[in-house]
């Protein structure tokens, strides 16, 4: 049995090194999936560099557009599926998992007591002044996006649960916030018979999506008229980012931002009082 890590990674690729990096040293294998938009599509060459600096290869790669967000979620559950024993760590290329303590000691405690899967929730990461900034290879992303809150939801009701870890021989739906264990049967609700305890860990993951190329996605996928639903998500952040002159108003407390320029899990005092909000929905 081993710890894996899988990610789709396509259109954008700078968190790719940095979340890798994040990863590495806690995983045994690392299953990078690439979409691209067309064959001649340069990011390819981009991720082949990335993942190839780290010791690792594309695991797989596939070319489709429009881009379609259940055809990823189809990517990550069958390369899971591969290793159906194994624990897969399942993250977007932006998205940086903080635990309260060692993985191995709660993969342990999911053997002993079989459990099948953990969860937990976003915290945005905005740089100072609510701004976002540009980031590059050699950048320090904590301390660069130093700012760690919970605006997202409020503004748009966006889904703030993702599936952090679990075992392969199950799937995941879209946006990797259940767990889909087939027949319309999902991890939805505030408890499951499956599921890691939220009282011993609730997996932080810290959201990278908000350097200075979001707001550009953002007018894009607002535009959108391939999913509605997600269009309009956007469109409502969109709209609060530019009623706040092209910022997010750090100031706002029902955000709960707070300064957290390490991955420490403890450091972001609002948790606990998040935790309960989100569960609670």
């Amino acid at each position: 049995m081993s710890l894996n890590l899988v990610t789709v990674c396509g259109h954008n690729t700078t968190m790719l090194k940095h979340m890798l990096n994040h990863y590495k040293d806690i995983v045994d294998d690392i299953f990078v999936v690439a979409y691209l938009h067309n064959k001649n599509d340069g990011v390819l060459e981009e991720i082949k560099k990335i993942v190839s600096d780290i010791g690792s290869d594309i695991y797989n790669k596939i070319v489709l557009e429009p881009f379609n967000w259940e055809k990823v979620t189809s990517l990550y559950n069958e390369t899971i599926s591969k290793k159906p024993d194994d624990w897969w760590i399942v993250s977007d290329d932006d998205e940086f998992h903080v635990y309260p303590f060692e993985l191995d000691d709660i993969i342990d405690s999911c053997e002993d007591t079989g459990y099948k899967f953990v969860t937990g929730a976003f915290l945005d990461r905005i740089g100072d002044g609510g701004t976002f900034p540009e980031i590059n290879d050699d950048s320090d992303i904590w301390k660069e996006m130093p700012n760690a809150g919970f605006f997202r939801y409020p503004l748009s009701d966006a889904n703030p649960n993702k599936v952090t870890l679990m075992k392969g021989k199950y799937n995941v739906v879209p946006g990797q916030h259940y767990v889909d264990f087939g027949g319309e049967k999902t991890s939805w609700g505030t408890s499951h018979p499956k599921r890691y305890p939220i009282e011993k860990n609730f997996t932080q993951v810290h959201h990278f999506k908000w350097d200075y190329s979001v707001l550009e996605r953002l007018k894009q996928v607002s535009k959108s008229k391939l999913v509605e639903s997600f269009s309009e998500e956007y469109r409502k952040m969109l709209s609060a980012i530019e009623h706040f002159n092209y910022r997010i108003d750090l100031s706002e407390r029902e955000y709960m931002f707070q300064r957290v320029d390490i991955p420490r899990y403890n450091l972001y005092s609002y948790w606990p009082r998040l935790r309960k909000k989100i569960t609670e929905v």
